[in-house]
């Protein structure tokens, strides 16, 4: 089952995530240089805290909880051991460059929980094979928004256009690792349709997906738990198609990604 993984910081809300099945939690502390890198996008900054860890986690029966740190810098080691002493299951790493770092991070958390790495700049991309095979790398997740930013792109799917995300999961794959990308609106949302971005996670044999910050909208008579339960019919129909089909639908989706980069380039 495809993990589907909800930023909150809301006690209740995070109880409501946790009975449903195939849910991972996330709590996110990165607030550095976020705001320089994606400024003027309609992009989320998070207001997470460091105690917001352990009141997550307290709520949670069966969902694993997930805590993004900031990128590494002086305070990461006491960053990290705040965030285990709250009780994360797993660690994120975001905006790293090099092996060196991946390196340094793992020794920092020492085995303690899993790591996951956030794949989201161009050297990252670039130095893939060199720190895929780090000891205590549990997922390698791709963060299309910063990374299609760092490779000069304009729109957020193009990474997958253009087979980059291939790569990275056929890496992730010869280690044993879980892998995953980008996020998911709801299926006929977006201007790549959730509908479409579930697919090609399904054809990548992808782990988890992050649900987009308008997938649960409280304002609205439709509740959160029957958006998710209609993602998971979706998923099980797609799960259905013949290979032929799949490639095809991987086809039109690339060229329905490239058509939205060039009218967005144009409107630039």
């Amino acid at each position: 089952m495809l993990e589907l993984i909800q930023i909150t910081n809301d006690p209740a809300f995070a109880r409501r995530c946790d009975v449903l099945d195939g849910m991972r939690l996330w709590v996110d502390l990165e607030r550095l240089g976020k705001a320089e890198r994606q400024a003027g996008r309609n992009t989320f900054i998070s207001t997470h805290g460091i105690e917001d860890v352990a009141r997550i986690k307290r709520e949670l029966r069966r969902a694993q909880l997930m805590v993004r740190i900031n990128p590494l810098n002086p305070q990461t080691p006491a960053e990290v051991d705040a965030v285990l002493a709250g009780g994360a299951d797993l660690l994120m790493l975001p905006m790293f460059g090099s092996a060196d770092e991946v390196r340094d991070f793992a020794a920092l958390v020492a085995g303690r929980v899993p790591i996951v790495l956030l794949l989201e700049t161009g050297a990252a991309l670039d130095s893939l094979d060199d720190w895929i095979a780090t000891p205590g790398l549990h997922e390698v997740f791709v963060g299309l928004n910063d990374l299609h930013l760092s490779l000069g792109q304009r729109f957020m799917f193009e990474p997958l256009a253009l087979g980059l995300v291939d790569r990275i999961a056929a890496a992730a794959r010869r280690q044993g690792l879980r892998f995953g990308f980008g996020g998911i609106a709801r299926l006929d949302e977006g201007l790549l349709p959730g509908r479409d971005v579930l697919a090609e996670h399904l054809r990548l044999g992808s782990d988890a997906v992050i649900l987009s910050r308008t997938f649960h909208r409280s304002s609205e008579p439709v509740p959160f738990e029957d958006e998710v339960a209609a993602l998971r019919r979706a998923q099980a129909e797609l799960a259905g198609r013949e290979p032929a089909q799949v490639q095809a639908d991987s086809r039109r989706i690339a060229a329905t990604i490239e058509a939205i980069a060039a009218q967005l380039a144009q409107a630039a």
